[in-house]
């Protein structure tokens, strides 16, 4: 009987969990949105409670509208905005602000919830101290995002805080799904199988550094630089990629960066596809059996999407749909990856 209730209080815990993954995802969209109608920088406060509501009336509107009027953001780039197109885009921005509230509060009411109901075993305590310490980080990295932005002779955040930001996201949102899978995941679906296990890693760590790239580009606009595919402008290794020095060439260069960013792709498509089909002859677990197939559906996703991301880089309202269609599937393979790292072991625990 108490195993059974441990079990219950177990999969009400992870729900709750896998519910803040997916408000996680959808606030990672709206940074996406946010960024791609470039109205990172209508806020230019930071107002943690207050904030929670827009201006109310014309008077508070045209106040946070002269706000706005004071960077070179609106300067140089939109000079020309009107009150209503000011709206617009502050409506991305607070929205954007108000999930990341709306995520605290369900986290929190939740852990209280949970917390009185005595659904927590001890060990739970310290990783959901630090699940919310890193909550609070991005909020805070997210601001000093915002603040890169908002001095003079920048017309957008810095492409390193919105990489910074945007990983700090994604670190957040596989540290939920870990902890839910911990709790949902049956010993018994556990896959032991070194050689798997060790591809598997390779391909998470090189998902990453190919997320930070594509961060990168967005931060920088580099799509735009070379809208044009299989090569960049006519040339497959064009030698503007190094048009600068040393570690700044590989990080601030637009055209070493979409370089970069396009290679790692075809590795991670290429890793994906040797680890499918070691795969395929693992069949010790029916969660594995059922899942294995995606990691590759969804890296052939996201390089089509990709393409036609890069393609379309110069038209900002097509750019809005691939953008945040390339960046959902994104998303989408980061989380298989993270099922597929936890279901492979090297050795049973």
């Amino acid at each position: 009987m108490n195993n059974a209730v441990s079990q219950n209080a177990n999969r009400a815990v992870a729900r709750w969990l896998l519910l803040g993954v997916a408000m996680i995802m959808v606030q990672v969209l709206l940074g996406g949105i946010t960024r791609l109608t470039q109205s990172g920088l209508s806020i230019t406060e930071w107002k943690p409670l207050t904030g929670a509501l827009p201006p109310i009336g014309d008077a508070a509107w045209q106040a946070e509208f002269d706000k706005y009027k004071n960077t070179d953001q609106f300067k140089y780039v939109h000079a020309n905005f009107t009150l209503s197109e000011f709206k617009f885009i502050f409506f991305w921005e607070w929205f954007h602000r108000l999930w990341a509230r709306l995520l605290g509060v369900v986290f929190l009411i939740g852990f209280v919830y949970f917390f009185i109901k005595r659904y927590f075993k001890k060990e739970m305590i310290l990783p959901f101290v630090f699940l919310f310490v890193l909550g609070g980080m991005q909020g805070a990295i997210g601001w000093i995002m915002v603040k890169s932005g908002l001095v003079p002779e920048k017309y957008f955040v810095g492409h390193v805080q919105l990489a910074t930001h945007f990983i700090a996201a994604l670190f957040l949102l596989i540290y939920t799904l870990w902890f839910a899978l911990k709790l949902l995941v049956p010993q018994r679906e556990i896959v032991i199988n070194k050689r798997l296990k060790n591809v598997t890693i390779l391909i998470l760590v090189v998902l990453f550094i190919q997320l930070t790239y594509g961060a990168f580009m967005a931060g920088m606009h580099a799509g735009a630089v070379s809208p044009t595919w299989p090569t960049m402008n006519g040339e497959w290794a064009p030698h503007y990629i190094f048009n600068e020095k040393g570690i700044y060439n590989l990080t601030s260069n637009p055209f070493m960066v979409q370089f970069i960013h396009r290679g790692m792709a075809y590795l991670l498509t290429i890793l994906i596809i040797v680890w499918y089909f070691a795969a395929k002859g693992v069949h010790t677990s029916a969660l594995f059996n059922k899942t294995k197939w995606l990691p590759l559906i969804l890296v052939l996703l996201q390089v089509l999407l990709g393409i036609l991301t890069v393609i379309n880089s110069t038209s900002a309202n097509t750019l809005l749909w691939f953008g945040v269609a390339h960046q959902f599937v994104a998303m989408l393979l980061l989380v298989c990856i993270t099922w597929m790292v936890y279901l492979v072991r090297k050795r049973s625990v």
